[in-house]
C-alpha cells in the first residue's frame, strides 16, 4: 500500500524533494520549512512529505506511533530493526517511482529526512537503482552500515549527500552522526558536513545552508 503524503505543489514542477519526518511526528512536521527556504516559484520544486506507518515502538513501551521502524534499545544503533528499515526504504523507493511517473526525472528527485527519516533517506537513496539529485540527512545516522558496500547502487555511488548535526544532540549523539559521515566518506560518497550549536532540532543557519545546497543541486538562481 502506498504511503499517504502531504504535497506542496508548484507550477510546472520540474523537481521533487521527498522529505521524511522523525519518530512520532508526521508529514506536517517539516511543512512549514518550505517558505523559510525562500525558493522562487519559478524553481519548480515540489515538496512531498509522507506519513510513516503507525507501529508499536519498543523503547516507548510499545506505544503505537508513526515510526519508520522499531527502536529496540536506548542505544539506537544497536539491535537495529533491519526488516523495518528495509520495508520503509522500499516504500520510499515506490514513492520515488510515483514522482517519476508524474513526470519528474529521477535525477531531479531528492530524498531528505530528519532523525529516523534521515536513516530511511540514506537507506533508500544509496541503494536506489536510478541516479537521484541528492540525499539530505539531518540529525541522523547510517543504519546497517555493514550491508552498504554490497547493496549500494552504482548509479548513486557519487550522489551528493548533505549531512547536518547538532553538537549537543541528546537523541542521536553527535558522535554517531560523525561516525556515519566517516563511513560514507570511506566508501567514496561526497558528503557536505555541517554542525550546529543545537540539540535534536533544526538551526536557523542550517535552514540557510539547506536552501543554498538545494539551489546548487537544482541550479536555481
Amino acid at each position: 500500500m502506498s504511503l499517504p503524503f502531504i504535497e506542496i505543489a508548484t507550477r510546472n514542477a520540474q523537481a521533487s524533494v521527498i522529505w521524511l519526518h522523525g519518530l512520532g511526528a508526521d508529514g506536517h512536521d517539516f511543512e512549514a520549512i518550505v517558505p523559510e527556504l525562500s525558493l522562487p516559484e519559478s524553481s519548480g520544486v515540489r515538496f512531498i512529505f509522507p506519513h510513516a506507518p503507525e507501529r508499536p515502538v519498543t523503547v516507548n513501551r510499545g506505544y503505537v506511533m508513526r515510526s519508520w521502524y522499531d527502536i529496540q534499545s536506548q542505544d539506537i544503533d544497536a539491535m537495529q530493526d533491519a526488516a523495518g528499515i528495509q520495508a520503509s526504504a522500499e516504500q520510499i523507493a515506490a514513492l520515488i517511482d510515483v514522482e517519476h511517473r508524474r513526470g519528474i526525472a529521477y535525477e531531479k528527485i531528492m530524498l531528505a529526512g530528519f532523525s529516523q527519516g534521515g536513516v530511511i533517506a540514506l537507506q533508500a537513496g544509496l541503494r536506489f537503482p536510478h541516479r537521484l539529485a541528492g540525499i539530505m540527512a539531518l540529525s541522523t545516522y547510517l543504519a546497517l552500515p555493514a550491508t552498504l558496500a554490497a547493496e549500494a547502487s552504482p548509479a548513486n555511488r557519487d550522489v551528493p549527500v548533505f549531512m547536518a548535526h547538532g553538537i549537543d544532540d541528546s537523541v542521536v549523539p553527535f558522535s554517531l552522526g560523525d561516525r556515519s559521515r566517516q563511513q560514507l566518506v570511506a566508501q567514496g560518497y561526497p558528503v557536505s558536513w555541517h554542525q550546529y550549536p543545537m540539540d535534536h532540532s533544526v538551526h536557523p543557519d542550517e535552514i540557510d545552508d539547506i536552501a543554498a545546497w538545494l539551489r546548487a543541486i537544482f541550479i536555481i538562481t
